[in-house]
Parts: structure tokens; C-alpha cells; sequence
């Protein structure tokens, strides 16, 4: 059967099977593996620093409460809440599809984003090896990329990432919204470890690899006190991080509904303060901006971020400069989240 997804770039997929694992990893979650019609999708408009992204999968085992994605699950006639996380919808032919496309003569070598919707290293990527398959093809045509996760898994594919930057333009961004056990836990139930991730963000910077930190989204009343917010700042800074940002939660239709369902049943005491500050998706400007203030203030107390040594190249030509790619994957992307 096809879908027609009601995404910004009108994607069309085709079912070829449905399947499940009796693995303690994937138990209870049913893939459904499709073929894309394409795989290089644009973006609209101006509001993003990219133009064009990869997203191989569609839901997301993480489980995060919060993910704005959750919506797009409903394009395909299943709901942002439950089926988001249980009903992964893979795309089989991704990395056939990316040769494709970029050996076509339109294509001129742009900046690819991958990790815009879904995380690409969510646990199906740990079975479907697509991402291995996405950067090597990346890597050949010496095409400059992003990668934003929560996943530790990117480290499995260190190598083909450190290739791929003597190349091209690659850099990479961890979403740590907190380093509490348990409002992660309760949060970002089917993630690694946020120390973890933190882990993965020095060992990519210490190769040379540009690796930043989103604080993203920071939830009120949970994630937002002042002691957590600077323990992440440290940490980020220690571990070399290229960039700190922080965004704060916005809750959109679709996922306002499943994030305040289970605000209610977690945290009874915030509803009445999340009513009063989300009579829309989003907080109010002077609220977004007091956060970004006060963690900008963090990280330069925090003794501020490190430049990071220039990276060798094999070739000089390869889409332009190091700096570039970093800055293009900077906080703008971080604000999908």
C-alpha cells in the first residue's frame, strides 16, 4: 500500500512488509520496512540554516514525551502517541535512493542534514545498519553533512565519520537536555544514558570530528532549575563541546496533547503552569529569551567554548571549509527538536 505522508516535502512510501524481532531490544515494537520514493527531501522557505535533509526513519523508540516528530506519525494513519514509539516505519532503500540522487546533474553538493525529524540512531538503526551504508555514500561523493542524536550508537560508525571528514564537511550535535537520572528516565525513556552521550561528544571532538551540545528542549519545572542547567553546561564544555545552545519546549498540536496527558499522570502539579504558559505551541518570547540568556551566561562562566584545531583535509576543494559545516549545524537546527 502507499502512504502519503503530509510532510513539508509530500513523501510517498511503499509498504513491503511489516516485521518483529523476539529480542528483549526490539520486543514489542513492529518495523515497517518501505521503499522511498526519494530521499533527499527540501525544506521550504528560509527559516532554517539548511536546505536540504535525510531522515531514514519515521517514529522513534526513544519515547521521548516531548518530541515535536510525534504529529508526523499521524499523517500515516497511526497516532503520536503509542504507535510513534512502537510502529517504526523504515525506509529499506535509503542509502540505493542517496547514490541516485546524488549522481543526478540537479544536485549540486549541498549541506545534507540528517536528524532533523526522528533520530537516525535510534535503536532499529542497530539492525538495519543504514546509517553505515548513508555515510559511506556521503563520504564517496565527498557531499558535507550534519548529524544531531541522542544515539550513542553514531560511535559504532567513529570511523566512517573521521573518513568522511578528511573529505567533506561533516559535524555532529548531541541533544542532552539534562544529566538527571531521573527526570531523564522519566522523560527520554528509551535513550542512553545522558553521561553517555557526553562520553560520545568528547571521543568525536577529540578526533576532530565537530561535535556540539543542544540543552534542548528544556522542560519547566522539570529540567530548568539552575543546578542541573549549569551541570550540562560543565560537562559540555569539558568534553570540548563546539557549541552550547538551549531551546526551550514548544508543544505542538498532535504533541501537546500526548506530552500534557503525560505531564498529568507524572507531574500533576505542573499542569496548571504549563496551561498558563502554552495557550500556544510555543512559551513566550521573553521566557525563551531568559533562558537562552542564562545559559549563555553559564557557559562563559563555565570559562566558554574552546575553538576547536582545524581539521585535515584530503582535499581542499571538498564543498568548502570546516567552519562552515559546523556553523550551519548549529543552534538554528537544534530548534526542530
Amino acid at each position: 500500500m502507499f502512504y502519503t505522508a503530509g510532510t513539508m516535502d509530500g513523501e510517498r512510501l511503499f509498504e513491503l512488509r511489516r516485521r518483529t524481532f523476539d529480542t528483549p531490544h526490539f520486543r514489542g515494537i513492529e518495523f515497517i520496512e518501505v521503499e522511498a520514493k526519494s530521499i533527499i527531501n527540501h525544506v521550504p522557505g528560509s527559516y532554517l540554516p539548511f536546505n536540504w535533509t535525510i531522515n531514514p526513519y519515521r517514529g522513534c523508540s526513544h519515547a521521548c514525551t516531548y518530541c515535536f516528530a510525534r504529529s508526523t506519525h499521524t499523517y500515516m494513519d497511526m497516532n503520536a502517541g503509542r504507535d510513534f514509539e512502537t510502529k517504526i516505519v523504515v525506509k529499506v532503500n535509503a542509502p540505493q535512493l542517496l547514490g541516485k540522487e546524488l549522481r543526478a546533474k540537479r544536485w549540486k553538493g549541498e549541506h545534507i542534514a540528517m536528524g532533523t525529524a526522528t533520530d537516525p540512531y535510534q535503536r532499529a538503526e542497530g539492525r538495519y545498519k543504514i546509517m553505515q551504508r548513508i555515510i559511506a555514500t556521503l563520504t564517496s561523493y565527498r557531499n558535507p553533512f550534519s548529524i544531531l542524536t541522542k544515539g550513542t550508537l553514531i560511535l559504532r560508525d567513529f570511523d566512517l565519520l573521521v573518513d568522511a571528514g578528511r573529505v567533506t564537511d561533516v559535524a555532529t550535535a548531541f541533544s542532552i537536555p539534562t544529566l538527571n537520572a531521573d527526570a531523564w528516565r522519566k522523560t527520554e525513556p528509551g535513550t542512553p544514558h545522558p553521561r553517555k552521550r557526553m562520553e560520545a561528544v568528547r571521543k568525536l571532538n577529540e578526533a576532530g570530528i565537530p561535535c556540539g551540545v543542544m540543552i534542548a528542549p528544556i522542560l519547566p519545572g522539570i529540567t530548568d532549575d539552575v543546578a542541573g542547567m549549569k551541570e550540562v553546561v560543565r560537562a559540555a564544555v569539558d568534553a570540548g563541546a563546539t557549541y552550547v545552545t538551549s531551546i526551550l519546549l514548544h508543544l505542538r498540536p498532535g504533541v501537546k496533547e500526548v506530552y500534557m496527558s503525560w505531564l498529568g499522570e507524572t507531574y500533576p502539579e505542573l499542569v496548571p503552569k504549563y496551561e498558563s504558559m502554552y495557550p500556544s505551541a510555543y512559551a513566550s518570547k521573553a521566557e525563551q529569551n531568559e533562558i537562552s540568556r542564562r545559559v549563555a551566561g553559564m557557559v562563559n562562566a563555565a570559562g566558554g567554548i574552546k575553538k576547536p584545531l582545524p581539521h585535515r583535509r584530503a582535499r581542499s576543494e571538498s564543498h568548502g571549509h570546516a567552519e562552515r559545516a559546523e556553523r550551519r549545524a548549529r543552534p538554528e537546527q537544534l530548534k526542530l527538536i
